[in-house]
């Protein structure tokens, strides 16, 4: 089993994940040639997915997911409320397969386990997704952590999480007070601390990579995301991998 991203930040995001035969694109934010594009960095064709998972309908996640889908015959998968918020990935050349938000299902190879969470969207998930023997958590917007969150994403081989802006930093920017309330309510996005936190209170014991993911270009920088997530698990911080909106990070191998 195996994962890369393509980016991931506010201007878009995608992960690949590959178990057995079967190969996954969680998300796709960016447009279909910028996609092919960050496919081909990876050594993959668009003919090599089985199907796109999409965790939420906000556009940095799914704008490009419907267009993907019909040019290249991909089926797309989602929950009933994102397929209502999400014209695009609904529109007809795109099958569409609705999932429940707390029912695990097999895509090929992959074992699927979308988890809700708490995110200003219509039903949004994150996923657990795995081969049997190792699991990879993706967790890359969420508002405030829950027990289930938490449950869900221990004993995970790997973590894709969310680091999404420093507190410090949001508050003092020139973002205006009504988007800063929003990036840092319940219902937005992870600070570095709140992911350290949440980071915390897993069962880290089969833990091999730890990648903080959806950092603010303007809100963040990835020395303070790691800082954060070395000091929750008592690792060095050349560990803790940083997943940037240029080019994502290279295949991890589980």
């Amino acid at each position: 089993m195996r994962f890369a991203s393509l980016g991931s930040g506010s201007d878009g995001n995608a992960l690949v994940v590959e178990a057995g035969a079967t190969r996954v694109l969680v998300d796709c934010g960016f447009g279909v040639d910028e996609t092919e594009r960050r496919l081909a960095r990876l050594g993959l064709a668009p003919a090599a997915l089985a199907g796109i998972l999409v965790t939420h309908e906000h556009g940095d996640h799914a704008d490009g997911a419907g267009a993907f889908a019909r040019r290249h015959g991909l089926g797309v998968w989602m929950t009933h409320g994102t397929l209502r918020a999400t014209a695009d990935a609904g529109a007809s050349g795109a099958g569409v397969t609705v999932f429940a938000s707390d029912e695990p299902f097999a895509l090929g190879d992959i074992e699927v386990s979308p988890f809700p969470v708490p995110h200003d969207a219509r039903e949004p998930v994150q996923f657990v997704l795995g081969d049997g023997a190792r699991r990879l958590g993706v967790l890359t917007d969420l508002g405030a952590s829950t027990r289930h969150v938490e449950a869900m994403l221990s004993r995970c081989d790997a973590l894709v999480l969310e680091c999404n802006h420093d507190e410090r930093m949001l508050a003092d920017g020139r973002y205006p007070g009504w988007l800063k309330a929003r990036i840092a309510g319940p219902f937005g996005h992870l600070a570095n601390a709140a992911a350290a936190a949440l980071l915390a209170a897993l069962d880290c014991s089969r833990l091999r990579h730890v990648i903080a993911a959806h950092l603010s270009a303007a809100n963040n920088r990835p020395e303070l995301a790691r800082a954060a997530l070395a000091g929750a698990l008592g690792c060095d911080e050349s560990w803790i991998g940083i997943a940037d909106q240029a080019r994502g990070f290279d295949w991890r191998e589980l």
